[in-house]
């Protein structure tokens, strides 16, 4: 059977949806430059100045799946603009905020509110798009809007706080969020399933409990190192996570169906994603070095790492075209041999005159990476049952937290472990057991400067070098397992997902 193809009205739906995502990307590009200014601005301490950067993330990860399975429920159409009610209030308690505690608060609100937007967002393009090859172009013009966010979040942020209070840069997303509001309506058809069982509030909980502390664990251990808090705060959210498995198991309407995971196309391309997504914690060892090492400022670091978002949108929208002629498997393979050989080219960036070399291998990196994002984000929602594409869509963005949190906590402190070897005995020695922290002392001494350069390059190296072992991990992994997948588009690629709907009820379209 054919699936029906989309027109005009759907693609329009399609940059309907792409709003609340280039704001997201906007919003999140925006803090790392408002933070200072917030915190003048509010006389936050240093540690509120840590919760609110890391509270939208905290409450954005640990609501993604109950907000996915939630959209299946009860409409996708009604928890987005939902969400984006609650984004549009949240942003504005967050502008008129007048303590570090108020704007802790609303950042909160913030990230719940965001949890309802990607899912449903995801799960919309797979519900509207139900032909294989618009469906992955679609998924990747909605990547691109993402990263288009990242690109200039930078400067859109810089032009507001140049003229304007630091309130404004959460009010930037206001117009967007009523423009929503007011085309949803009449674009995109209302997804849910017709009947979705009750809603276990003990799973919910479970969630919860299982997402919070194991996120916060991993944050606190790639900020302060090893320590027993954090610890111990993972271990408790493992140990709920193993009781939140066995409950999804005894339950008739699961919040997490398990059921996603028999699909061996949907677990190796989560994994895949997992796997990718954990090395791209080097974004934070490439910004220093830019800022530290190259010694640029802010605006010009930004402007240094645009070769790589244009990449990566490259790689997005190239990817689809290539998997309608070439198996999935082997795009992706290639691709991350590709970003494999960016990362080598990062072993080579030296302590000076290695600029060009920084950007064209992360450009490279990201380049390669682009086909495996993109088209497992299709296998995902593709592979799931239409009446289940929320719930799944959730599990990958869930599962994209986790891997960037344990990204920052293994690779950062392995990082910090090889930096810290190679500056001692230099006369960087003693001056502060971090790069950056070293770098602010260190700023007017060529000597301790030029020590922790290179003890820091170094540390670049290996870390590089370590992502390419995960990424030849990745490729192998999409070859082994990716590889029954047919190319977009070839009639045998339907049959998946029409086996899958008629053994997982109708859904109620209006």
């Amino acid at each position: 059977m054919t699936a029906e193809r989309a027109g005009v009205r759907q693609w329009i739906a399609l940059a309907v949806l792409a709003l609340p995502t280039l704001l997201v990307s906007i919003d999140v590009s925006v803090m790392l430059l408002a933070l200072p200014h917030i915190g003048v601005g509010l006389g936050a301490s240093s540690i509120e100045q840590l919760w609110i950067m890391d509270m939208y993330g905290f409450m954005l990860a640990g609501f993604l799946v109950t907000m996915g399975t939630v959209g299946d429920r009860i409409g996708r159409r009604k928890l987005l603009l939902i969400g984006a009610t609650g984004f549009a209030a949240a942003s504005t308690l967050a502008a008129f905020s007048t303590s570090p505690l108020m704007l802790i608060a609303a950042r909160a609100l913030l990230g719940i509110a965001g949890a309802t937007l990607s899912p449903s967002i995801l799960a919309l393009i797979s519900n509207i798009f139900r032909d294989p090859r618009q469906r992955s172009v679609a998924i990747s013009l909605w990547l691109v809007s993402f990263m288009g966010g990242m690109a200039v979040g930078p400067l859109v942020g810089g032009a507001v706080l140049e003229h304007f209070w630091w309130g404004a840069v959460f009010l930037l997303g206001i117009p967007v969020m009523l423009l929503l509001l007011l085309a949803a309506p009449f674009l995109l058809p209302e997804y849910r399933t017709e009947q979705p069982g009750r809603l276990d509030l003990l799973s919910v909980g479970m969630s919860l409990g299982t997402i919070l502390p194991v996120i916060y664990g991993l944050k606190e251990l790639a900020r302060a190192g090893v320590q027993p808090v954090p610890l111990l705060a993972i271990g408790l959210g493992s140990c709920l996570g193993v009781l939140f498995v066995r409950r999804q198991r005894s339950l008739e309407n699961p919040l997490v169906d398990l059921r996603l995971f028999e699909s061996r196309a949907f677990t190796a391309a989560l994994a895949g994603m997992f796997g990718v997504t954990l090395t791209g914690a080097n974004m934070l060892f490439i910004t220093q070095h830019l800022q530290f090492v190259e010694e640029l400022s802010p605006l010009h670091a930004g402007e240094a790492m645009l070769p790589a978002i244009a990449a990566t949108v490259v790689g997005f929208l190239v990817s689809p075209w290539l998997a309608r002629r070439v198996r999935p498997a082997y795009v992706i393979a290639a691709g991350l041999a590709v970003s494999i050989c960016g990362a080598l080219l990062l072993t080579g960036v030296g302590a000076q005159n290695a600029l060009w070399l920084l950007i064209a291998g992360y450009a490279i990196w990201n380049l390669g990476c682009a086909p495996l994002v993109s088209l497992s984000m299709n296998l995902i929602v593709g592979s799931a049952p239409p009446a289940r594409a929320g719930s799944a869509a959730a599990l990958s963005e869930a599962s994209s937290e986790f891997a960037f949190a344990l990204g920052i906590a293994v690779l950062g402190s392995l990082g910090t472990a090889i930096y810290q070897l190679a500056v001692a005995g230099t006369p960087a020695a003693g001056l502060g057991d971090s790069f950056a922290s070293v770098a602010q002392v260190a700023a007017l001494d060529q000597a301790s400067m030029l020590a922790a350069q290179v003890a820091f390059s170094l540390s670049l190296h290996v870390v590089a070098a370590t992502s390419a072992v995960v990424l030849l991990g990745v490729a192998v992994l999409a070859v082994t397992c990716l590889r029954h997948v047919p190319r977009i588009g070839s009639p045998v690629a339907e049959a998946p997902v029409t086996a899958a709907t008629r053994g997982s009820g109708e859904l109620a379209l209006a």
